[in-house]
């Protein structure tokens, strides 16, 4: 009688402890909830290696920013409802909801989603609208890469550019980077 009654205790116990994300900005358009959500998604899509990641550039604002001051009213219903379906999906898939998953669950639902996506970007015709997890990743590039992180530590940066050379090899053009423009 003791483990099945300290069975939900425990997990009671465990899923509040784990913490919750520290938003370092505040939300102007998406809810508290949201902001989580899309911070950790933008983070999967573009995560921290030897240089920094999405939110360390401060992309979940930048996407946040860009919902409020730029889309159109259709837009942003669909980017929310979207992110709402998209949170209801890993409760039918893992039984919890995204924030409340292991961080190897989120990545793997991530990719489940976005592989789902491209597969269905194309197969359909006409192109249907773009799905939230693609929006999502638009916008995490789109911040990522106009970033003064993104475009100087990623991508190959000149403020000044030099002479023009037509013809030469990828080798000499930048060290095998894209160059920011």
């Amino acid at each position: 009688m003791g483990g099945v009654i300290s069975a939900p205790a425990i997990m009671g116990i465990l899923k509040g402890c784990k913490a919750e994300p520290k938003l370092d900005w505040k939300p102007e358009f998406l809810t508290q909830d949201q902001a989580s959500i899309v911070s950790e998604v933008a983070e999967i899509i573009i995560p921290k290696t030897d240089t920094p990641g999405a939110k360390d550039v401060g992309v979940p604002g930048f996407i946040d920013n860009i919902l409020n001051d730029c889309y159109a009213k259709e837009d942003q219903d669909r980017f929310t409802s979207g992110l709402t379906a998209f949170d209801e999906e890993a409760k039918k898939a893992y039984g919890d909801a995204f924030m409340d998953l292991e961080a190897e669950q989120q990545q793997e639902f991530v990719k489940k989603i976005h592989d789902e996506a491209i597969k269905a970007e194309q197969t359909t015709q006409p192109a249907p609208k773009r799905p939230f997890i693609l929006m999502m990743k638009e916008l995490t590039m789109l911040g990522f890469f106009t970033s003064e992180p993104g475009a100087t530590q990623v991508l190959q940066y000149d403020p000044v550019p030099g002479a023009y050379k037509g013809c030469i090899p990828l080798s000499e053009a930048g060290n095998g980077k894209t160059w920011a423009s």
